[in-house]
C-alpha cells in the first residue's frame, strides 16, 4: 500500500465503533492507574481522597450549572456524559496533585513528561468516549477537519442561467455525458434582509444535475442542525454529501439542492424558532432563506417543490416551520425533535421567550397548532432513535396529532439513540420517500 493510500485508511478509521469505545475504556483505565498507584505515604493519605473529592465537586458544579442555571441545551446531557466528564476531570486533578506532593515528579522530566501524557490520554479518551455518545465525528478525518466531499467556491457560475422558467424540469431533463460522477459543496452568507437575523454562514449541497449545461430546475430541502450545533453538523456526522451522491447516482445525477440554513445564531444560541427577542429566526428562514435561494439558485420556486427537516431542537424547528407556514414548507422531516420548542421547561420558555404571554406560545407550538387547525395539503416524515427514550414518546404523539390534523405522515424508527447514527440513518432511509414527494424519485 502507498503512502497516501495508508493515510486515507487512517483519516478513514472509524472512531465512534465498539471497538474505538473499548480501546478508549482500557487506555483511560490504565493512565488513570498511572496516575494514582504511587507509593508514597502523603500521597496515600491525602492525595487520592484530594483528587477524589475535587473530581466530584467539579463535576456536580458542572453539571447543576449546565442543567439548571445556564441551560444551553435543550435536552438533559446522558449520564455517561457525565462520567466520561468525570474521569477526564479526574486525570487532571490526579496530575495536579501528583505534581503538588511528589517533588520528585517535578524534578525528573521523564517522570513529568510522562504523567502529563497519561493525564492528556485520559482527556483525549474522555472526548472520545463523549463524541462516541452523539457520533458527531465519526472519524479520525471528521476529528482533524478534513473533508471528504468535493468543495467549490460560490461564485457566478452558480447564479440561475438566464431564461430561469424555461429551464428542463427533472422529468424531461437528459443528463449529458460529461455529468461529474459527485455533487459539491459551497458556503456562502445568506443575509437576514427582513428578519434582521445574525446567521452564520450557511452551507449548500448541489447535485451533479446542478453543475450540466443546462441544468434543471430543481427541488430545496432546508436542513437545520441541532443546538448546540452548526452548518457543517451535517455534512460531518450526518454524512449529507455521501447520502445525496449515493440518491443522485441511482437519479439519473438528480437530487434535491440542499441549504444547511442557520436557524440559532450561535453555537448555544437558542431563539427557538421563533421570532422574538433573541432574533427574528423563523421569519429568516420562512421569508429570508426561501426569497435567497430563488434569486440566486436555479431552483423550482413551487412550493410543492420545497421541503424542510432537521435534528433535534432542529427537527422541532422545521416541524414548528411546517405548521406555522405550510404554504412555504409543505413537507417536513422531523428527527428526533422535542414535544414542544423549550428552553428547558414551559414556565421558563414562555417567561424569556414569549414576555410571559402563554398564547403567543400556543401560537408557535406544533402541539397546539396541530389540535386546532388542519393541514390537508402537508405531509411529512417523523425519524426516531429506537433507544431515544428522551424524545420518543414525543414524536408518536405528534405523529398521532398530525394525522388527526389532516397531514399525511409516517413515523421511522433506526436503531440507535439521540445521535447522528440515527440522523445519518433516517436521512437515507426517508430520501426515496422526499424525492417522490418533491418530485424525483419517480423519475
Amino acid at each position: 500500500m502507498s503512502w497516501t493510500g495508508l493515510l486515507g485508511s487512517v483519516l478513514d478509521l472509524r472512531v465512534t465503533t465498539t471497538g474505538a469505545l473499548f480501546v478508549f475504556v482500557v487506555v483511560t483505565a490504565v493512565c488513570l492507574a498511572t496516575l494514582a498507584t504511587r507509593l508514597h505515604r502523603r500521597w496515600l493519605l491525602a492525595g487520592l481522597a484530594t483528587a477524589l473529592v475535587a473530581d466530584v465537586v467539579i463535576v456536580v458544579l458542572a453539571g447543576v450549572l449546565v442543567e439548571k442555571v445556564w441551560q444551553p441545551f435543550p435536552d438533559r446531557l446522558p449520564t455517561v456524559v457525565y462520567v466520561w466528564s468525570g474521569l477526564g476531570v479526574l486525570a487532571v486533578a490526579l496530575l495536579v496533585g501528583r505534581w503538588i506532593v511528589r517533588r520528585r515528579d517535578r524534578s525528573r522530566p521523564s517522570a513529568a513528561a510522562g504523567l502529563l501524557a497519561a493525564a492528556t490520554a485520559v482527556v483525549l479518551c474522555a472526548a472520545g468516549g463523549i463524541n462516541a455518545v452523539y457520533d458527531a465525528y465519526p472519524t479520525v478525518r471528521a476529528v482533524l477537519g478534513i473533508n471528504d466531499f468535493r468543495s467549490v467556491p460560490f461564485d457566478s457560475s452558480l447564479a440561475p442561467e438566464p431564461g430561469t422558467g424555461e429551464s428542463p424540469q427533472p422529468g424531461s431533463w437528459t443528463p449529458p455525458a460529461d455529468l461529474p460522477k459527485s455533487g459539491a459543496v459551497t458556503k456562502t452568507p445568506i443575509p437576514g434582509t427582513v428578519s434582521r437575523f445574525a446567521a452564520r454562514e450557511a452551507r449548500i449541497y448541489l447535485p451533479p444535475a446542478y453543475f450540466a449545461t443546462p441544468r434543471p430546475d430543481l427541488p430545496v430541502l432546508v436542513l437545520l442542525a441541532g443546538q448546540p450545533g452548526g452548518t457543517s453538523d451535517w455534512l460531518v456526522g450526518g454524512r449529507l454529501a455521501e447520502t445525496m451522491n449515493a440518491y443522485a447516482a441511482a437519479h439519473r445525477g438528480l437530487a434535491p439542492i440542499v441549504v444547511l440554513a442557520d436557524a440559532t445564531g450561535g453555537q448555544f444560541h437558542n431563539p427557538l424558532c421563533v421570532d422574538s427577542p433573541l432574533g427574528n429566526a423563523a421569519t429568516y428562514l420562512s421569508v429570508d432563506v426561501p426569497q435567497w435561494v430563488r434569486t440566486h439558485l436555479q431552483v423550482d420556486p413551487d412550493p410543492r417543490a420545497w421541503a424542510v427537516g432537521g435534528l433535534s431542537a432542529g427537527g422541532t424547528c422545521a416541524l414548528q416551520l411546517a405548521t406555522t407556514r405550510p404554504d412555504v414548507y409543505p413537507t417536513f422531516v422531523d428527527m428526533s425533535g422535542q414535544a414542544e420548542p423549550s428552553l428547558g421547561d414551559r414556565n421558563t420558555t414562555i417567561r424569556e421567550v414569549f414576555g410571559g404571554d402563554a398564547e403567543a406560545f400556543a401560537r408557535n407550538n406544533p402541539a397546539d397548532l396541530l389540535a386546532h387547525n388542519r393541514y390537508p395539503d402537508s405531509a411529512g416524515a417523523f425519524v426516531v432513535g429506537v433507544d431515544d427514550t428522551d424524545t420518543r414518546g414525543a414524536i408518536e404523539a405528534l405523529v398521532a396529532a398530525a394525522r388527526a390534523a389532516g397531514m399525511d405522515v409516517h413515523l421511522t424508527e433506526v436503531p440507535g439513540a439521540h445521535s447522528f447514527t440515527v440522523w445519518s440513518a433516517g436521512l437515507e432511509k426517508e430520501l426515496p420517500w422526499l424525492g417522490g414527494r418533491l418530485g424525483l424519485d419517480a423519475l
